[in-house]
């Protein structure tokens, strides 16, 4: 082999060294907020029914519990979340919260990756970062939510009928992710399939260009690669503060016109300070 083959080697060598140390590097920056991993252990969680209008009452309608499955030859325990049990309707907000590990201070960007899986529509379910303390989230249930991500199909008082895309929150309302490739809302999200989300939110103050959150997807036939899908959607609230708790919400909808209890599944909850687009396993 000749010098030159050496040296090329060599070369590839170190570039190879330095992607997987690059690549590592990343990874170790991630911090595990729950990968409910540990069985029968919701430690941290609060779960808290705020309207609940079930007839005959029942105390804790909201069904969210840790469950296992097979994923790639290997089991797999993952949080699933539903407003209530099958054909129990009124309960309006089913909380789900725990505190993040370390909080988002004012000025910072962190990135935040979740996986979710819808178990069946008709649904009505929103998760995201919160600003608020556990009294506050309680009180303020779907004002709680900072930057929010949504998975519905139900019709709006308006008469809009959500499609069951994923959605984000923007000055009026929400709006579906956008599949770049064909520049329209992306489909809906296919039951049954484990999605990865990376949502990068800037909480620098308003002035700053801050409380933006852009979004990123990869899962099913239309996303089979990392694809950024939304830019810039816009916080809840806006009120400049730490973030401080993750939170889950969920809606049976009203008594007289019911949305349904579907589920979704949720596992691999992480964060990440700065812009990190990586995958933390």
């Amino acid at each position: 082999m000749s010098l030159s083959h050496y040296k090329i080697n060599y070369f590839l060598i170190v570039f190879f060294l330095m992607m997987a140390n690059h690549v590592q590097a990343h990874n170790k920056s991630w911090i595990l907020i729950d990968n409910f991993e540990q069985k029968n252990n919701l430690v941290g969680w609060t779960k808290a029914d705020t309207k609940n209008d079930t007839a005959p009452n029942i105390p804790t309608p909201q069904v969210t519990e840790q469950r296992s499955e097979k994923l790639h030859s290997k089991d797999n325990t993952y949080l699933i979340k539903k407003p209530a049990a099958e054909n129990i309707i009124g309960n309006r907000k089913a909380l789900t919260y725990k505190k993040l590990p370390v909080q988002v201070a004012v000025g910072e960007t962190y990135t935040f990756y979740t996986r979710i899986n819808v178990e069946s529509f008709p649904n009505n379910h929103a998760f995201g970062i919160s600003n608020m303390h556990p009294k506050d989230i309680e009180l303020n249930d779907y004002n709680a939510f900072e930057p929010t991500l949504r998975v519905t199909d139900k019709t709006e008082s308006n008469g809009l009928i959500n499609t069951g895309a994923l959605m984000v929150k923007v000055d009026k309302g929400y709006a579906n992710i956008i599949n770049p490739v064909t520049q329209q809302d992306a489909k809906p999200l296919i039951a049954g399939v484990w999605y990865q989300i990376w949502y990068v939110v800037n909480n620098a103050l308003l002035s700053d260009n801050g409380q933006t959150y852009d979004v990123y997807i990869q899962g099913s036939d239309e996303f089979p690669t990392q694809t950024k899908v939304y830019t810039n959607a816009t916080f809840r609230m806006a009120r400049e503060l730490p973030l401080i708790y993750f939170l889950m919400n969920a809606n049976t909808g009203p008594k007289s016109h019911p949305y349904g209890n579907g589920g979704v599944k949720y596992d691999d909850l992480y964060m990440s300070k700065n812009v990190n687009l990586s995958k933390p396993m």
